[in-house]
């Protein structure tokens, strides 16, 4: 079974980057849609990214919408989420998720969750 695990959460400044990549084990991520989703103390969970299997598609949260980057490397079975530009307002437990169903913000449609990284940004 496909397992996810996150990494690359921190405490940030404002203004600063942070790169989190989601590795996979337990199978291959070349036919999975990855997203990134996220969940601030007390909100619901939030639609931040995905990429299509092939990573020709990516969509993004128009909150997060120039700001942030994503990308997969199929070779090393990682999507990576580049976040620049940080505002406190990022701050959450970040997740990724797999599906077979497309690049979607829509989370009901993944599969397989990771147990997430904390981004806190504060000063």
């Amino acid at each position: 079974q496909l397992q996810l695990v996150e990494s690359g959460g921190d405490l940030v400044q404002p203004g600063g980057s942070l790169r989190l990549s989601c590795a996979a084990s337990g199978g291959t991520l070349d036919y999975y849609a990855i997203g990134w989703f996220r969940q601030a103390p007390g909100k619901e969970r939030e639609g931040v990214s995905c990429i299509s299997s092939s990573g020709g598609s990516v969509k993004f949260a128009d909150s997060v919408k120039v700001r942030f980057t994503i990308s997969r490397d199929n070779a090393k079975n990682t999507v990576y989420l580049q976040m620049t530009s940080l505002i406190p307002e990022d701050t959450a437990v970040y997740y990724c998720a797999a599906s077979q169903f497309g690049c979607t913000v829509v989370s009901s449609v993944y599969d397989f969750w990771g147990r997430g990284t904390q981004v806190t940004v504060s000063s």
